[in-house]
């Protein structure tokens, strides 16, 4: 199981689509501390996951 808690591999792949719809949003509104935070959230998600993770240079992350 994830470190995240008794999260199905479902559930999980649904935060990771509502964490990348926020980092869309973030990035139209030009919210940089918001698109590094869904950005860090995204590639802990994709680790879990075990796919491979999105690079975000723009942000260093």
């Amino acid at each position: 199981m994830s470190s995240r808690g008794n999260f199905t591999k479902g559930q999980t792949w649904g935060a990771l689509r509502k964490s990348w719809k926020g980092y869309k949003i973030a990035k139209a509104q030009n919210d940089r501390p918001k698109m590094e935070e869904y950005a860090k959230k995204i590639r802990t998600l994709q680790g879990e996951l075990g796919v491979k993770q999105s690079a975000f240079p723009e942000l260093g992350v």
